[in-house]
């Protein structure tokens, strides 16, 4: 992303934090292959300081949405420890297809991390196993026409592909997977893009105030499939400054 695009994307700004709007596709570190990454585009984010923000956690190449940085040391301690202890809350949006059998509820599946030749991905673990990392999803239908659905998921874990194979699990595999939903899918949806956006963050950030509290618009490439669930686009929303 040039600085331009950069600067477009950022949703919240004070003296700890930045939260932008991470565009699908793009992925947040270097890979083994090198490319393009987000770590590229934040000297653009300075705004002051000696140093470029850095990231809090992390999202998928895929995935869009919300993504927290943070601006300094003090920052990143203070952030690793609210993530760490499960004080963040966050939302995302996911198209899927099919209707899970019950409008809401909670996946409480563990997962593990299985290699192969052909590279490595997460399954669903056996809670028994050593190797196992507990994983809780809750989720709530927002809208359907029978064929796909629009699911609002708010992981109280953190793990990798956790909401992805969460979805599979329900039933409902994610539009645009190609690891977890193809098979599940019965078809391999060549060219389409994950459909799952970090919709929503929010972060117990200061003492005696409201938590810090941002939103990203959904991504033009879930746009199609979002109204056909229902969804209404309402107007751009504007980034947030404090302090």
């Amino acid at each position: 992303m040039s600085e331009e695009e950069t600067l477009a994307r950022l949703l919240y700004r004070d003296g700890l934090i930045l939260i932008i709007d991470k565009p699908a596709g793009l992925p947040v570190h270097a890979g083994p292959g090198g490319g393009p990454n987000l770590e590229q585009c934040l000297d653009a984010l300075r705004f002051g300081l000696p140093n470029p923000p850095a990231l809090a956690h992390r999202l998928d190449r895929d995935t869009s949405g919300c993504l927290v940085l943070g601006r300094h040391r003090k920052a990143l301690r203070k952030l690793g420890l609210m993530f760490a202890g499960g004080q963040v809350e966050k939302t995302y949006w996911a198209i899927v297809r099919g209707r899970p059998a019950e409008t809401a509820g909670t996946i409480d599946l563990s997962l593990k991390k299985l290699n192969q030749r052909t590279g490595w991905r997460m399954t669903v673990a056996d809670k028994d196993d050593p190797e196992t990392q507990k994983a809780i999803t809750d989720y709530r239908l927002l809208g359907s026409d029978g064929t796909i659905s629009w699911l609002e998921l708010k992981p109280r874990t953190g793990r990798t592909h956790q909401i992805r194979i969460h979805c599979t699990a329900l039933g409902c595999p994610l539009i645009g997977d190609p690891v977890y939903g193809p098979d599940a899918a019965g078809n391999r949806e060549a060219g389409t893009k994950l459909h799952l956006h970090a919709r929503a963050i929010s972060l117990p950030l200061y003492p005696n105030r409201a938590a810090v509290a941002v939103e990203a618009a959904p991504p033009p490439h879930m746009l199609a499939a979002l109204a056909q669930c229902g969804y209404i686009a309402p107007e751009t929303l504007t980034p947030q400054t404090a302090g």
